[in-house]
Parts: structure tokens; sequence; C-alpha cells
């Protein structure tokens, strides 16, 4: 492939999106260019305050317990609040919170503010997914949801390396910085980005329409959604499981830990340095086929960690579940954008967003017991099964539905006002057609 052709590719692949995004984009970039505190959390506790690594480890924890209850509120407050006010106040909540771990000393107080912080990041997750499917085509919402990823972890290796290099400055300096980086983020999104929240549907004589009133348990009788979320949280288990399991089948194998830490960088590297191209790739493709390869992907990556007795061994099953993740991430979000109405986009992502908490809460936990129990293999071929499992969900209880939204979205259809009222289909009606689906499967 020539200079020419790559450099017209990269421009294809950022080409086409409002100036919002963008600053969208920047504020992600610049948010996670800050993030220490979960990076450097456990250093902190341990070495410089003297708690114990189970200590840490719950704090840790708690972090996604509060995630749980963030992204909940993240969607509601989103949706009847608005995208903006949202953002701002989350993240000025989450620079609180970094701000405060900087001056606390106390066991509770350390892990109050924790816990808020859990709650105020997860939070602001849905108002941003849901200004990205306000502002963007739908034919190009997967594309947006990729790049927005690669910004987060763009922000994330670099905040990895520079905080590295600024640890002798003190884990309180880092917080600090992470607290001024947030607050910044709030600053571009206050003065920058548009509030997106869809305008109240009016009839011909210009009077407001009722819509229909969603609430989280509306959202959880779409069958079709509460399918997505289900395996999704598989996923999600499956991809949590290696951040825990890894480094300690690594050290059963007589690894040292530096030999871990260049094996997970592998997974940054390879997004920052291979997302856009992955997202050419799978551009316009079918999400259930998308969905069901990543899961396929998680599988066999994660289960071939049990075969695995070297450093380079261990970094090639890191690579494939990483180009799993980079193909899941921005298609389930994109899918979960398609399947909610317009006025209920921020709930739809914030029970989303419930699942990747769920599992971050509960995979450390079930990894660490399996792997001190039973042994590691066991672990490896427990994430392997529930991958295929989810791939074979996908597979069979999602195609109908998934197409059906394709179909609605193809940009080439023109649409008209009998289209659009058509095609706005309630959770219910919904549910019942992919029901049929999954029993025709």
């Amino acid at each position: 492939m020539s200079i020419d052709s790559l450099r017209r590719s990269a421009r294809a692949t950022v080409s086409g999106f409002p100036q919002g995004f963008w600053w969208l984009w920047l504020s992600t970039l610049v948010n996670r260019t800050g993030a220490f505190v979960l990076t450097f959390l456990s250093l902190y506790l341990t070495q410089e305050l003297g708690h114990s690594a189970w200590f840490a480890g719950l704090v840790v924890a708690l972090h996604g317990l509060g995630g749980v209850a963030g992204s909940p509120l993240g969607g509601l407050l989103t949706d009847r609040w608005g995208r903006r006010p949202t953002m701002v106040t989350m993240h000025l909540a989450a620079a609180a919170c970094s701000a405060a771990l900087a001056v606390v000393t106390s066991a509770w107080a350390i892990a109050t503010a924790v816990l808020l912080m859990g709650v105020a990041m997860q939070a602001v997750r849905p108002s941003i997914n849901a200004t990205i499917a306000d502002m963007v085509p739908a034919h190009d919402v997967r594309r947006a949801y990729a790049l927005n990823y690669w910004a987060l972890n763009l922000g994330f290796a670099i905040a990895s390396i520079a905080g590295g290099a600024a640890a002798f400055l003190g884990y309180r300096t880092l917080f600090v910085v992470d607290a001024v980086a947030t607050v910044l983020c709030a600053v571009i999104v206050f003065l920058r980005l548009p509030e997106t929240r869809p305008q109240a549907a009016v009839d011909k004589r210009g009077e407001p329409v009722a819509e229909e009133k969603v609430s989280m348990l509306t959202v959880l009788r779409d069958a079709p959604f509460r399918t997505l979320v289900l395996l999704n949280l598989l996923v999600c288990l499956v991809f949590t499981a290696p951040w825990i399991g890894l480094p300690l089948t690594m050290a059963g194998e007589g690894l040292p830990p530096s030999s871990y830490g260049m094996v997970i960088a592998v997974n940054g590297i390879v997004i920052v340095g291979f997302q856009l191209l992955v997202n050419k790739l799978t551009d316009k493709r079918s999400p259930v086929l998308l969905l069901t390869l990543s899961a396929l992907l998680f599988a066999f990556g994660t289960g071939a960690t049990a075969l695995a007795g070297s450093s380079v061994a261990f970094a090639a099953t890191v690579i494939v579940w990483t180009v799993g993740e980079m193909i899941h991430v921005p298609t389930n979000a994109a899918a979960t954008a398609r399947l909610a109405p317009e006025h209920a986009r921020g709930r739809y992502q914030g029970v989303m967003g419930m699942s990747w908490a769920v599992a971050g809460f509960v995979a450390p936990v079930a990894a660490g017991a399996i792997v001190g129990g039973p042994g590691p293999d066991v672990l490896w071929t427990a994430t392997a099964a529930i991958g295929v499992l989810a791939a074979v969900g996908y597979y069979t209880r999602l195609r109908k539905a998934l197409a059906d939204e394709d179909t609605r979205d193809t940009p080439d259809t023109p649409e008209t006002p009998d289209t659009r009222d058509a095609a706005r289909d309630t959770p219910d009606t919904r549910a019942g057609a992919a029901e049929q689906a999954s029993v025709s499967a």
C-alpha cells in the first residue's frame, strides 16, 4: 500500500464529522491524559500510606462498585437534564474526588472518595455516548465511537508514561494533576460543546407530541437490548479477567513483574497504533458479525493463555483479544445507540454502561479466586467458554434485530416523515420482533 493510499485512508477515517464531535474528542483526550489515580492508587495506598494489599484491592473494587450506581444515574440525568450539564457536573465531581485523594489520609475518607469517583466517572459516559449518537449520522456512529475510544486509549498511554516519569514528584502531585486535567476537560465541554439533546417532537400544528415515557424498567423490558446487555456482560467478564489473572498466571510461570508490564503494554500499543486501521477494515460491516467475531477473538485470545509459557507467547494472546476489544467496543456502543429511542439514549447507554461496571467489580474477584483455587488453566478455559457462548448468542439472538436496524439506518434510503415515524418503533414492538427472530433462529 502506497503512502498516498494510506493518507487517503486516514483522511477517510476522520472525515465527515461535525466540529462538536472533535471538541468532544479533544475533551476525552485531555481527560485521559491526566488519568493517574487508578493507575497509581494501589502503589500509593501500599507504599506511601502503608495499607495492606487487601485494602488496596478493596478500594479499587469500590471504584467499580460506584460505577454500577453511576452509570444508570448518568443515563437518567442525560435524558432529563441534558448532555452537557451532566458531563460538566460529573467531570467536576470526579476532579473534586481526585483533589480530595491528595489531601485525605484516613482509610474511610479514601474509600469514600474513590467510591464517589467511580460514580462520577461512570455517570459521565452515557452523556458522551448519547452526544455522539445525537450529532453524528447513524451510518457513521460506529466510526465515531471508534475514534473516541482511540482518543481514550491514546490519552491513557500518555498518562501511563508521563505518570511513571513524574512519580518522583509524589503520588499526591499526580492526583492534583489528574484533577486539573479533568477540570480542563469540563471547561472544554462547557465552552465549546453544544447541547445535543433532541427537541420534543411536534405535530403538524406545531403542538408538542407526548413522547412515550421510558423508565429503567422499560429499558430492561426491551428484549433485543436486554439481550445485547447480557451478552456484553459476558464479553466484559472475559475482557476484565486478564487484568487480574494474567499477572498471576505469569508469576506462576516464574516470570518477573517487569515481564507483565511489557506484555500488558502491548494492549495499549496495539490500540493506539492500529485502531484507525481496524476501524477502516470493519467499516460498514454487519454489526452482528462484528460482535460475533469480537467475542470469538476474546475467547481464543484468553483461552490460549493457558498454553502460553513465555513473555512472547503471552504477548501474542494479548494481541488477539486486543483486536477483539477494538472491534467490540465501538460496535457495541453503536448497536446501543441504534436500539435506543432518541429521547431515551441516555438511559439505554446508562444500562449498557452498568454491564461494564458490574464486570469490573465481579471479574477481578472471581479471577483471583479461581487462580488461587482451581488454578489459572480453569480460569482461561472458563473465559474461552464464556466468549464462545457470547458469540453464539450474538449470532442467534440478535441477527434479526440488528439487521432490521441496519436497514433502517442505511443512508441511501430516502427519509420521509412517514418513514421516520415508522422507524421510531417502541421498545415493546422491537422486543416482539426480536423474540420472534430468536425463535426462528
